[in-house]
């Protein structure tokens, strides 16, 4: 089921690019001519992912700041959140976690703006959001989610693109690359990471590196590898690393870097050459014909979507990792497709 529905993700973002054209112009309309005094995300696990690299869009193409909501400041603490001027921006597959619905009803009654990105548009969630952006992913039955998660990613750029188009900076080129983004998942389908199994077949740890708006999906692989490989796993930025977990590398350690195309791709490279030098075994994903690169990234139309094609080529890859480890993909241990949190 997962390989299955991962192959899904071009279809399911074909029709995620082809619907609700008027909501996200509406939305967009109304977060310019309204301008945010705050935006939070309200998620948790890839969903998470999802919404850290909206964020990161946000603040780079929109020169907004976006915080990452502690749902706890909620659902546990009595902590008062002011919500005038507040935008809150829902992540979910299911929509069911109470951890999601409750700050999002808060918010709500305290008079913010909520938007709920999610698979299930009648889902409590749902109906607890003033704006809702379906994912039009279809059902997905493997609890380890894949096409939702790539819904998720194109369905942030798109309001991020939305709304940069109608602010003042006017800048249409992430919309207009949008439109291809299915046929670069395509691509991306075939790309060739049969190297990474034989590196990480016998792994027992494993660091995830990524930058910029690739650590979103750094951190989703990280995910990944523990939920379907059991393998421990922890995703850092670039940068990050060298503060720290560094000391943990020595002959034989195993890394996945992803370097896609963008500002922060030199670091990632110089990183993967320094690594490779003190011994470690480093898997280094990044476009055809890069120095040093074992597992190609398909190109998208913009390089901010890159790192969307980049995790559409690693899912197929994990499946098949955990195959060849003996676990099931689809039944790992303790997981449920639906998560309830509070």
């Amino acid at each position: 089921m997962m390989r299955t529905e991962a192959l899904q993700a071009p279809q399911a973002v074909a029709r995620l690019l082809a619907a609700d054209e008027i909501v996200y112009g509406a939305l967009a309309a109304d977060l310019q001519s309204h301008e945010p005094q705050a935006l939070v995300t309200v998620a948790r696990g890839s969903s998470d992912h999802a919404a850290h690299y909206m964020g990161y869009l946000t603040m780079s193409r929109l020169g907004r700041l976006v915080t990452s909501l502690p749902m706890s400041l909620v659902t546990l603490y009595p902590a008062r959140l002011r919500c005038a001027g507040l935008v809150s921006l829902a992540f979910s597959q299911s929509g069911q976690s109470p951890d999601l619905v409750a700050p999002a009803r808060f918010f709500a009654a305290g008079g913010a703006r909520t938007v709920a990105f999610v698979n299930d548009a009648d889902s409590p969630l749902a109906r607890a959001c003033q704006w809702v952006l379906p994912l039009h992913a279809g059902a997905e039955t493997s609890v380890a989610a894949t096409k939702s998660f790539i819904a998720q990613l194109a369905a942030g750029a798109r309001l991020v693109a939305a709304w940069e188009a109608q602010s003042e900076v006017g800048d249409t080129s992430l919309r207009e690359a949008l439109a291809a983004l299915p046929a670069s998942l395509d691509a991306a389908t075939r790309g060739d990471w049969q190297a990474a199994l034989p590196v990480l077949k016998e792994a027992d740890r494993l660091f995830v590196v990524g930058r910029g708006p690739g650590l979103a999906v750094a951190l989703e692989a990280a995910l990944k590898f523990k939920e379907t490989c059991g393998l421990q796993a922890e995703a850092f930025s670039g940068a990050e690393l060298r503060h720290g977990p560094m000391a943990l590398v020595d002959e034989g350690y195993p890394l996945l870097v992803f370097a896609p195309r963008g500002p922060a791709q030199a670091g990632l490279l110089e990183l993967a050459r320094d690594l490779r030098q003190r011994g470690a075994r480093v898997l280094l994903a990044a476009p055809a014909g890069t120095a040093g690169a074992e597992l190609p990234l398909a190109l998208t139309g913009h390089e901010d979507l890159d790192p969307v094609a980049a995790i559409q080529s690693f899912y197929p890859m994990v499946e098949a990792l955990a195959r060849a480890r003996g676990r099931n993909p689809d039944a790992p241990r303790h997981l449920a497709k639906v998560t309830r949190t509070h």
